[in-house]
C-alpha cells in the first residue's frame, strides 16, 4: 500500500520535479591536470540512460579573473553537476564557455552555463547545424533515448561569439589559444590550448580507449587536423580527448583513433576502387582489431558506411589520396 502511494505521489509531481530529483543524483568529481586545469572524464561508450548520457569529457580553467569553461556535456543534469563541482574547486565567476563542436553529448548542458550570465564562444561553421532540421532531429531523437535526463525544457543554445579561425585571448594572467582543425570530425571542431600550463584539450579529434563517431565526417580532413596536436608536442604536457583519460603522451594516445581512420580509408576506399557494394565489403573486412573496443557494434558499421560514401565522392571529384 505505501509503495502504491508513492507511485501515485511520483506519478502526479510535474516533470520539473521528476527532473530535479534524477538531477539530485549526479554528483562530478573533476581531475586535475596542472595549477589551473581541470576535467570531467566521462564512461566509454555510447550515451545510454545507465550512464545518464555521461560519456563525453568536458574541462575547465580556473584563471585568477574567472573560469573559462570546454564543452558542457550532454545533458542540462550534467551541466549542472559541473557548475556545482567547478564552484567547489573556485568561487571565481564562470565567464566563457568554448564548445568544441555542436555534438549532441558536448552541448546540452550549455542552457545552465548561460543562466549563469556566462558567454559561449564557438566557431562559425557550427551556424549550418543549428539552423537545420538535424539539430530538432537530433534533440528529439536525444529526448526519446535519454529521457527524463533530456526533456521538452532541453534545447540547443547558439554561441554568443562566434569564431572565425584560430583565436587568442588572455584572462587572469593566462593565455588561451583556440584552434581551428579546419573541419574533421565536425566542420567546426575547435581546440583550447592553455599555454602557460601546457594543457590541450583537443575535443573529439582524439577518443581514448573506445571506437570514434565517425558518421559523415571528413576523416581525411581529421587525419591532417591531428597532425595540429603532434605538431604542439611536446608543448602540451597534457592532451584531453573528447572522449577517455587524459594523456601525457600525445603520439601514443593519438594512434587509436589515427589508426581506426586509416583502417576504415582503406578498407572501403578498396571497395570503392573496385566497385565492391558496401554490404559485401564490410562483411569481408577483418574488424578483429577493433571489435573489442566499447562502442564498436554501435558505431562501427555507420563509421564505415559514412567512410564509403565519402570515398565514392572524393573518387568522383578526383580528390581522394
Amino acid at each position: 500500500m505505501r509503495r502504491l502511494l508513492f507511485c501515485l505521489l511520483a506519478a502526479s509531481l510535474p516533470s520539473g520535479a521528476g527532473q530535479t530529483a534524477h538531477a539530485q543524483e549526479i554528483a562530478l568529481v573533476p581531475q586535475r591536470l596542472s595549477e589551473h586545469c581541470w576535467f570531467f572524464q566521462g564512461e566509454a561508450g555510447m550515451a545510454s540512460l545507465a550512464n545518464k548520457g555521461y560519456m563525453s569529457n568536458a574541462g575547465f580553467v580556473v584563471t585568477g579573473a574567472g573560469v573559462v569553461v570546454f564543452d558542457a556535456l550532454g545533458t542540462p543534469a550534467l551541466g549542472r553537476a559541473m557548475i556545482a563541482a567547478i564552484r567547489k574547486v573556485s568561487a571565481q565567476p564562470i565567464k566563457r564557455v568554448v564548445v568544441s563542436h555542436y555534438h549532441a553529448d558536448h552541448i546540452y548542458g550549455l542552457q545552465e552555463f548561460k543562466a549563469t550570465g556566462a558567454e559561449i564562444w564557438a566557431h562559425a561553421k557550427a551556424k549550418e547545424y543549428i539552423s537545420s532540421g538535424q539539430a530538432i532531429e537530433r534533440l528529439a531523437q536525444r529526448r526519446a533515448d535519454l529521457g527524463p535526463w533530456i526533456d521538452e525544457s532541453t534545447r540547443v543554445v547558439p554561441p554568443d561569439v562566434w569564431l572565425d579561425g584560430d583565436t587568442d585571448f588572455r584572462l587572469g594572467g593566462l593565455t588561451f589559444r583556440l584552434i581551428y582543425s579546419g573541419g574533421a570530425h565536425s566542420p567546426e571542431d575547435t581546440l583550447m590550448y592553455v599555454v602557460e600550463d601546457r594543457v590541450l584539450y583537443a575535443g573529439d579529434l582524439i577518443f581514448a580507449g573506445r571506437i570514434p563517431f565517425v558518421g559523415n565526417a571528413d576523416s581525411r580532413g581529421w587525419l591532417d587536423a591531428m597532425g595540429k596536436v603532434l605538431a604542439l608536442a611536446p608543448s602540451p604536457v597534457v592532451v584531453v580527448p573528447g572522449h577517455g583519460a587524459a594523456s601525457r603522451d600525445p603520439a601514443r594516445d593519438t594512434a587509436l583513433t589515427r589508426d581506426y581512420l586509416v583502417y576504415l580509408r582503406t578498407a572501403m576506399g578498396r571497395a570503392v576502387a573496385e566497385l565492391e557494394p558496401f554490404d559485401d565489403a564490410y562483411a569481408k573486412t577483418d574488424w578483429g582489431r577493433f571489435k573489442s573496443l566499447p562502442a564498436f557494434e554501435q558505431a562501427n558499421r555507420s563509421n564505415a558506411y559514412g567512410t564509403y560514401l565519402l570515398l565514392e565522392q572524393e573518387e568522383l571529384q578526383g580528390t581522394k589520396r
